[in-house]
């Protein structure tokens, strides 16, 4: 079976995350909601995969901050190790071209979208999880002022 690295940003905006529908794909995930994001290439960074990712298929520029969490999911051809990265939005405007579809979601609803397989589990630690990042951040910042 093959083993393959993918890397997915999740990127915030006024409170919500970005998931977009696949337009693209085998049957496993056509039309599924996913954070998006893709392979990463031989001797690249998963930092620059996914920044090239989003460019490609958004054209849009982001930065990947850190690494988030991941999940191994075993599809019936492959192996999938989808890594979540916390990203910035830096600039351009949507365009899709992987996707059908985009919507940015509060991190309690995300998980009642038709998810890849392989965005579930990244989905349950988004909603547990999101809310201890923030306010650290937050007391962090406001420590500093």
């Amino acid at each position: 079976m093959k083993n393959i690295l993918v890397v997915a940003a999740l990127i915030e905006k006024d409170n919500k995350y970005l998931i977009a529908k696949r337009s693209t794909g085998s049957e496993d995930v056509l039309g599924k909601w996913e954070f998006p994001g893709g392979k990463v290439e031989l001797n690249e960074s998963e930092e620059h995969a996914i920044e090239r990712e989003i460019k490609e298929e958004f054209e849009m520029d982001i930065k990947a901050v850190k690494f988030i969490t991941n999940n191994i999911c075993e599809y019936p051809t492959k192996t999938i190790d989808l890594r979540l990265y916390e990203c910035k939005y830096i600039s351009g405007e949507f365009h899709l071209h992987d996707h059908s579809d985009y919507v940015f979601v509060d991190k309690d609803e995300i998980i009642n979208y038709d998810l890849c397989p392989a965005d579930i589990p990244l989905a349950k630690y988004v909603k547990e999880n999101m809310w201890k990042w923030t306010t650290s951040f937050y007391q962090t910042r406001i420590h500093h002022f």
